[in-house]
């Protein structure tokens, strides 16, 4: 078996797998999933939330709380099981947030933008309690001594070791229930020991979400009641992610619906799918039987690059389609760089063998330098997008950057291979270039 039968082999195995991933038959497949598709297409909500970086720790600069409010945000809307999830910091203090999919804003809302720092308070007692002017019990923060003699004012959430959201026992309603960490531990077992039969109260964020008269003492767990289910797993989550570094404040909104993008992604994909087969029939029509091994190395192309999208996975967006059908034409375009040297060389009178390694060889040179021109450039909108929360701009340098890196494998292995397996099983003479007929 020659070098072409092996890279044929490896060809059809590769087509195979990228039709596998795209297109899965029931049951599980890898990318079974599906494609994921942006704000654009699929509707969802645009947040954009400006940091109050006045309030940060002392030791941590500006750049440091806006990577770390990144960080945590995207783990909490991971955490709750929103894939898509696109977020970037904009300028010095703003934060982008886009969740395909999502579409109720509220939810969002408070899912990402509570600070979520979780205190714990006992009630004021002064031979009898003190009430607020409302009439409910009046709360201040519980002290204790850590294990190393030090005091702290006031047990928080940064002694909690887990979260999760449980079923109270007696009123069969949902929980978050908690667990601290050894230090944790000690500071709630002082808390509760002294106030054994009183009141003491959870606080998140200055507001009492839960209080309840200690029966008993506690060491390391507790549980805050009181709240609906879908309250309970946002606190929860916000509880383990950890206390945004500074507040933020939502100074644009939107729900953005989904239908005007369908009918625009079916449009594009329409034309998108024109546009390939007219490429493909003048690659066909100028360059005969090497047009039409273009033609299929150009199927071979969508397939492997649709499977990366999938696998990888990348949002498509508007954009990001568009860059999709212009890596076509530049995979076409790299294609075209070589069947034009071929004319020249069998021109000059080349053996065909001879001929088509010297078109490849003499045409890389120009397909490499143009296609790293291009990576430069989808690296600056990669940048771009990145740092301005224009993720639009990002998704469209992702995908271009992916079909011009794959169509540089396809143009110079997979035509390259067909064309001399064909020529060496003596099933093509020669190639039917017009000019190469017209000056023959």
């Amino acid at each position: 078996m020659n070098r072409n039968s092996v890279f044929l082999i490896l060809i059809v195995l590769l087509l195979g797998l990228s039709l596998w991933v795209v297109l899965p038959p029931d049951g599980e497949r890898l990318g079974k999933k599906g494609f994921q598709f942006g704000l654009d297409l699929q509707g969802g909500t645009h947040l954009v939330y400006q940091a109050d970086l006045s309030k940060k720790d002392a030791t941590m600069t500006d750049g440091q709380v806006m990577d770390s409010l990144v960080r945590k945000i995207e783990q909490r809307v991971n955490a709750y099981g929103t894939g898509d999830l696109q977020i970037a910091k904009q300028g010095d203090d703003k934060i982008v947030v886009d969740i395909p999919g999502v579409r109720d804003i509220d939810e969002a809302i408070s899912l990402i933008g509570n600070v979520a720092i979780l205190e714990v308070y006992e009630a004021i007692e002064k031979g009898e309690y003190v009430y607020n002017a409302d009439g409910s019990y009046a709360y201040h923060p519980a002290s204790g001594t850590l294990s190393d003699g030090s005091t702290t004012d006031t047990l928080t959430g940064k002694y909690l070791k887990s979260a999760s959201v449980g079923l109270d026992s007696t009123t069969n309603k949902a929980v978050v229930q908690f667990t601290w960490n050894d230090e944790g531990a000690i500071l709630f077992e002082q808390i509760t020991t002294r106030n054994l039969n009183k009141y003491i109260a959870i606080y998140l964020d200055g507001v009492i979400i839960s209080e309840a008269v200690v029966n008993s003492v506690i060491s390391d767990v507790g549980m805050i009641s009181g709240m609906e289910a879908k309250d309970c797993q946002n606190l929860a989550i916000q509880l383990n992610i950890g206390a945004l570094d500074v507040p933020l404040e939502i100074i644009q909104r939107a729900d953005v619906d989904a239908t005007l993008g369908s009918d625009s992604l079916n449009k594009s994909l329409i034309a998108g799918i024109i546009g390939i087969i007219i490429v493909a029939a003048f690659m066909i029509y100028y360059y005969g039987v090497s047009g039409t091994i273009v033609a299929v190395s150009l199927a071979i192309y969508c397939s492997i690059v649709l499977a990366i999208y999938k696998l990888l996975p990348v949002t498509l967006t508007l954009p990001s389609i568009a860059g999709f059908v212009i890596s076509v034409g530049m995979a076409v375009d790299a294609n075209i760089l070589i069947f034009e040297r071929l004319k020249e060389e069998l021109l000059a009178g080349r053996n065909l063998r001879y001929a088509i390694d010297e078109a490849f060889r003499r045409a890389w040179p120009s397909i490499r330098d143009s296609n790293i021109a291009t990576f430069i450039t989808c690296g600056i909108l990669y940048w771009f997008g990145s740092s301005f929360g224009a993720f639009m701009v990002k998704g469209f340098a992702i995908t271009l950057f992916i079909g011009v890196a794959v169509s540089m494998f396809s143009a110079i292995l997979i035509t390259r291979s067909f064309i001399k397996l064909l020529i060496g099983e003596g099933i093509i003479k020669g190639l039917s270039f017009r000019e190469v007929k017209k000056n023959a």
